[in-house]
């Protein structure tokens, strides 16, 4: 049998980023490789539709990955692979090592186990709804594991709408219920912390329980050509990437993501966020390009250029309310294109969704720029400041919106300039809120070749 790695492509070129970014991530981020090989396992289970057939339900993977990865050697990596018609794997929880890469070729797919006694911080901890902290371990963790990545042409598959095992409901019936009351106890996808430079290449991520992706307290975090592809609808909560409190130095470029809540979420938790560049990137259905809604510890130094933003219910969105808001400061939006979303541009200070509206944490946004943002489909362009001392501070400098639909606008305690370049926002005077320039037309450069279609899944290659 001849074994089939995908070709690393090794590229050593710096992001060619415009004169307009002046500041982000702070490394010089370069297209990963794939590591050398430690160890090759074989797959010993076939896919059955879109899933695993029931008779496998049981077989788990997760010791002999775990044992590989355990006994793998200082940065090199344990690959999975097809093996004939053989070509998944099944494990419940994971934990990766330092300096250790676990490599999903291509054809394989991972599937996360639904048995949530696997996933039980406590005993029925997991699987439920109930008002208790969270219950459930990650799919994978990289916990104080530096230099750890995932990478490969494969599928890592969380079935987060499939029933769980023994049980009439999936993961996201769960988070429905959650609704009225509770917190859905299901297991977040791939959670890092206390893991400086991590990676994610080329992989593909699919139907998390949860969010798909977190990043917490880390420094330097690569996320290049990678796809998360989970339903528009009935998958809450599944967040695409969560940067979240006390990480910086954070790219993510080149990759595409369609997905059920935020597709990039840059979480300000206790420790802030700071030097973030998402650059040359593809969002479809989602909830949009987020900061927050935790910006308490602050969120400074992000540059987001080259993104499309293609039918999501929010395009750049800033959200934060006064109990949990802090200050968002310094972020530039470059050369973005955004259509059919309901909501477009939303810088809010009353979102709903978490927490309370007013609190003894009022959040503040200056230094928001957006320059060569190109707009159409319609909707409702939002700055909505939190009372006169907390503030929107923006400029709109070439903001233009390209067709004839319907736009509405709210202003409210905010600072808005408009130019130098031709911005075309028709925006009222609003409430306790200043405006300097004037709307003016201009000729906005070309979304057409912005907007491309979700990548169709990759082909396994033909082993024998």
């Amino acid at each position: 049998m001849k074994r089939v790695l995908s070709p690393a492509l090794q590229l050593v070129a710096l992001f060619a980023l415009p004169l307009y970014v002046s500041a982000q991530d702070t490394r010089m981020v370069i297209e990963p490789i794939i590591p050398e090989l430690c160890a090759t396992l074989d797959a010993r289970l076939t896919t059955s539709g879109t899933s695993l057939a029931p008779v496998d339900e049981g077989k788990l993977d997760t010791a002999r990955i775990q044992r590989a990865i355990d006994h793998c050697g200082r940065g090199r990596a344990v690959m999975l692979h097809v093996d004939e018609e053989k070509n998944a794997f099944l494990s419940g929880p994971l934990r990766l090592r330092p300096d250790i890469t676990l490599i999903v070729d291509l054809g394989v797919t991972l599937y996360a186990s639904r048995d949530p006694t696997l996933y039980a911080i406590s005993p029925g901890s997991c699987g439920v709804v109930n008002d208790a902290p969270p219950g459930c371990k990650p799919f994978i963790s990289v916990d104080r594991a530096a230099n750890a990545g995932i990478m490969g042409d494969g599928v890592i598959d969380g079935r987060g709408g499939e029933k769980m095992l023994g049980s009439k409901y999936s993961w996201w019936d769960l988070a429905e219920q959650a609704r009225t009351g509770g917190r859905q106890q299901v297991p977040r996808l791939i959670v890092a912390n206390d893991s400086d430079n991590f990676t994610l290449y080329r992989i593909t991520l699919k139907n998390s329980p949860s969010f798909h992706v977190v990043y917490d307290h880390g420094d330097g975090f690569t996320v290049w050509g990678i796809r998360i592809d989970t339903p528009q609808r009935q998958a809450r909560n599944t967040d695409g990437i969560d940067p979240g409190g006390g990480s910086r130095n954070i790219t993510i470029t080149h990759s595409y993501i369609r997905t059920g809540d935020d597709n990039v979420a840059i979480k300000g938790g206790p420790g802030g966020v700071t030097n973030v560049t998402v650059n040359d990137d593809h969002f479809y259905w989602g909830h949009g390009m987020s900061i927050g809604s935790e910006t308490m510890g602050g969120v400074s130094n992000v540059r987001v250029t080259g993104l499309s933003l293609d039918g999501a219910d929010n395009g750049i969105r800033i959200k934060s309310n006064g109990s949990r808001g802090g200050l968002v400061d310094d972020v530039v939006y470059d050369d973005v294109c955004i259509r059919n979303s309901p909501n477009p541009i939303t810088l809010d200070t009353a979102y709903t969704a978490s927490g309370t509206l007013t609190g003894n944490s009022p959040p503040t946004m200056r230094g928001i720029a957006f320059h060569n943002v190109r707009i159409s489909g319609g909707g409702k362009v939002t700055f909505n400041g939190y009372d006169h001392s907390h503030r929107i501070a923006a400029r709109l400098d070439g903001v233009q919106i390209t067709d004839d639909a319907k736009y509405t606008y709210k202003v409210n305690h905010a600072d808005l300039t408009l130019g130098p370049l031709p911005t075309n926002l028709q925006m009222p005077a609003g409430t306790d809120s200043t405006m300097q320039g004037t709307p003016a037309e201009g000729e906005p450069a070309s979304c057409r070749t912005m907007f491309v279609p979700f990548p169709q899944a990759l082909l396994a290659p033909h082993t024998h």
